[in-house]
């Protein structure tokens, strides 16, 4: 039954959002984040054997999907290479809960907001390496300029929009200090300040992070996976693509659980309990999470593609000469 069981065949149409966001719910699990080293290298070699007609007697497609499931979690699409568990897909839920449920808890204050920001960039930086085009090295230089870069940018925006937000609602004496208008900022206001800058600094961090693509282009493919050339258009088309898709997957979360604090917190059993605010927060953007994070890497097909004629005039003409007008559009993986 497994002989001729394709297990890089989509188990759903990855041409459609509802297929996407299946496969994706199956990939983001975070349970999978749990599966120890040894189970994924076996998911790992069940998936190579698979793929070169030697799967094991008695291998259950079951068995073969679930292995695959394991697989698309856990390695690399470009490289084949085990990630690290903190740049995982099936991560982002447990890690992402805990980071935003601290910087909408901590936001009044001027150390929280750059010790938080400072550890969500942090984090992020680790991701968006992790999730890179493979086939584009980065240097160690190019990483830290990126890591610096993009936490600069999130701390500006973070601290400068409290501020600026603090001093449109309220007179400010001039010799107003950072720290007492961050306490005085309008409750609602101020608590939307966290998802402005971790949108900012997403615009920064994911480029930054991955030049390299821009810089010299990413490997396009035809239909059959044969490889094309290079093309810095494809790199920017899907690097734009996962900043969406990132700043989507804050989005709800960040956005709709300020309105929910700021209603809940009036009640008086909620000023009973101040000390179980920050867990509550972390809880409820799990909740937005576990929806979110699929759904978003759904926005977008992964195996991205772009018409021939939106590529480099280089490239489409060395394309027609070689292929004729056989190829129309190039693919190409754009990370997540």
């Amino acid at each position: 039954m497994t002989a001729t069981f394709d297990i890089d065949a989509p188990r759903w149409d990855q041409g459609t959002f509802a297929g996407r966001l299946r496969h994706f719910l199956a990939v983001t699990d975070p349970r999978l984040a749990l599966a120890p080293a040894a189970e994924l290298e076996r998911a790992k070699a069940l998936v190579e054997a698979c793929r070169a007609g030697l799967a094991p007697a008695g291998s259950s497609r079951e068995q073969l999907r679930y292995a695959k499931t394991l697989y698309d979690s856990a390695f690399h699409p470009d490289s084949g290479e085990r990630m690290n568990l903190l740049g995982r897909m099936s991560f982002q839920v447990p890690a992402g809960m805990a980071l935003t449920g601290c910087m909408l808890q901590f936001y009044r204050t001027v150390p929280a907001v750059v010790f938080w920001q400072w550890v969500n960039q942090s984090f992020n930086a680790v991701v968006n390496y992790t999730n890179r085009n493979a086939a584009s090295a980065i240097s160690p230089r190019q990483i830290a300029v990126a890591y610096v870069t993009a936490t600069g940018t999130a701390l500006a925006t973070a601290v400068g929009l409290n501020l600026y937000t603090k001093c449109l609602a309220a007179s400010c004496p001039p010799a107003l200090t950072p720290a007492s208008v961050l306490q005085r900022a309008p409750p609602l206001v101020a608590r939307w300040v966290p998802f402005a800058a971790v949108a900012a600094a997403n615009c920064v961090n994911i480029p930054m992070m991955r030049q390299q693509e821009i810089i010299n282009g990413i490997t396009v493919t035809d239909e059959d996976n044969n490889e094309l050339g290079r093309s810095r258009r494809a790199a920017a088309k899907g690097i734009a693509q996962v900043v969406v898709s990132r700043i989507t997957m804050a989005a709800p979360g960040m956005i709709i659980l300020p309105i929910i604090m700021e209603r809940l917190e009036k009640f008086p059993f909620m000023k009973r309990i101040r000390l179980l605010h920050g867990p509550l927060q972390v809880l409820l953007c799990g909740g937005f999470l576990l929806f979110m994070v699929p759904a978003a890497c759904a926005l977008f097909p992964q195996r991205c593609s772009l018409a021939l004629a939106d590529l480099e005039p280089e490239l489409r003409a060395s394309i027609v000469a070689k292929h004729g007008d056989q190829v129309q559009y190039v693919y190409f993986n754009k990370g997540l």
